[in-house]
């Protein structure tokens, strides 16, 4: 907010009978574009609050801190949290409005037409690009601890029957440690998690558990494990591995989305760090996070062939029909996702140099051609984001849907991590936010035999949510 414009939030104070009272508190910048004056129109009482900025432009900040005297008693409701900034970090920038999304400073373009993973994995953590010598000892590092112990193998092999992405979570789980000094040093897991997500893979689909072979760069590491013979044959593809990487260097961060923050207010507990790694995983599991991937390739099943295209585009567009087209828009970008324009082009890349055939690939190239050139499409700015692409690749790579958001974590490790090591060793408080309660008012508890069912479930009245 700049100059005088206001914005009215509704809030509810409580007299000093105990009863509800409504006003409203006006937010307006009266002091100037760098703060705002918080009024409760009720008490008559102010707070000036600080507007940050981000260094790269974007939207301000509201700095809640100072809110302390009069205004103790309010808190901000703000379910979601799409107008909230849980934190201040270095890390990832992302402007939706006009699709750009940089890694330290980096755009993603660059980065992914001009590093590797390894690379952007070091830049993620330690904040500027290697040497040439810091990658090399980098890389060597990340081969040294790719093994993993033999209970997290026996995790695996006891889950087998269970989605990759909970034998992933497990088996992470049984790297963590209570001991500070027997943990595992959170940048170790950009080492260990291809070993686990490719035995993940492989196990699942009754193969046996492979080593990884170090001597191999990270990225075909990944898909040795992943593909090999039983005994560790596996002919690399320049075009598959550097789609794959790119894969990886797309998926690496993405800001505080729902497994980042998730790992980070975990971690703010003082756990082991690979704790709540495993709790960004669990977080990524699911379906409106990391598990948009695999529902594109299940909107493809469903979709079936290419001559019913027009059936489901159709009930895409009608706003009372339930099925909606998977894999378009983004929740962020409100223009074209910047990633999906750099792993278009890998997409078509895989598909030639494997030389595919498959009716579900050739639904989603036409759905494509009809999101990019739709009026209806193209006005709801619905182009067809990473995930969509993404699935296409993984597909045509062989790997089935149940893999799709586990490669995402492979992926997204480096972007944990280096969001964990800016937390960890911080003087932040622990992660608590409130919440507003409207529930029932005090009552007196009721004897068994006293209780009929009105007594036991309140009335209609007491149960419903007050306006805020």
């Amino acid at each position: 907010m700049t100059g005088h414009d206001t914005q009215d939030v509704s809030g509810r104070g409580i007299d000093e009978t105990g009863g509800r009272q409504y006003g409203k508190v006006t937010a307006s910048a009266s002091y100037g574009p760098s703060s705002v004056t918080l009024r409760d129109n009720r008490t008559g009482a102010e707070a000036e609050l600080p507007i940050l900025s981000s260094t790269e432009g974007g939207f301000d900040v509201i700095d809640m801190k100072p809110l302390s005297g009069d205004f103790n008693h309010l808190k901000t409701l703000d379910p979601g949290y799409p107008h909230t900034a849980s934190t201040v970090s270095n890390i990832t920038y992302i402007d939706g409005e006009k699709g750009i999304l940089q890694y330290r400073g980096y755009p993603i373009e660059q980065l992914a037409e001009q590093s590797t993973f390894m690379e952007t994995a070091f830049l993620l953590r330690e904040g500027e690009l290697p040497t040439q010598e810091q990658l090399g000892l980098f890389e060597q590092e990340m081969a040294d601890n790719a093994d993993v112990p033999d209970e997290v193998v026996d995790v695996l092999y006891a889950m087998r029957s269970k989605h990759p992405m909970a034998m992933i979570s497990a088996a992470v789980m049984a790297l963590a440690d209570e001991n500070p000094d027997r943990r595992v040093p959170p940048h170790h897991m950009i080492a260990k998690m291809p070993t686990i997500v490719a035995n993940a893979f492989r196990i699942s689909r009754g193969d046996d558990f492979m080593e990884p072979d170090k001597n191999r760069p990270y990225t075909e590491r990944f898909l040795q494990m992943c593909f090999a013979d039983e005994d560790g044959c596996y002919e690399s593809s320049p075009v598959l591995t550097v789609a794959m990487d790119n894969i990886f260097i797309l998926h690496a961060d993405h800001e505080q989305n729902a497994s980042t923050s998730t790992a980070r207010t975990v971690v703010s507990t003082d756990v082991d760090p690979v704790a709540a790694i495993a709790s960004g995983v669990n977080a990524l599991w699911g379906p409106k996070h990391g598990g948009a991937n695999q529902a594109v390739l299940q909107m493809l099943d469903e979709i079936g062939t290419v001559d019913r295209i027009p059936e489901f585009v159709a009930r895409a567009k009608d706003k009372d029909d339930p099925f909606r087209l998977m894999g378009f828009g983004h929740r962020i970008y409100k223009n074209f996702d910047p990633r999906a324009r750099i792993i278009k082009e890998h997409a078509d890349s895989v598909l030639e140099a494997l030389g595919v055939q498959d009716e579900k690939l050739a639904i989603a190239r036409e759905l494509e051609q009809i999101a990019l050139k739709d009026e209806y499409f193209v006005a709801r700015k619905l182009y067809p984001n990473v995930d969509f692409y993404s699935g296409i690749i993984l597909r045509a790579m062989d790997f089935p849907p149940n893999m799709f958001t586990p490669i995402f974590e492979q992926g997204r490790i480096a972007g944990q991590v280096a969001q964990l090591e800016e937390v960890v060793g911080k003087p932040d408080p622990i992660t608590r936010p409130y919440q507003l309660y409207q529930g029932p008012r005090r009552r007196d508890f009721v004897s068994m035999e006293s209780r009929g069912i009105e007594d036991a479930i309140g009335t209609t009245e007491d149960h419903q949510p007050e306006p805020v």
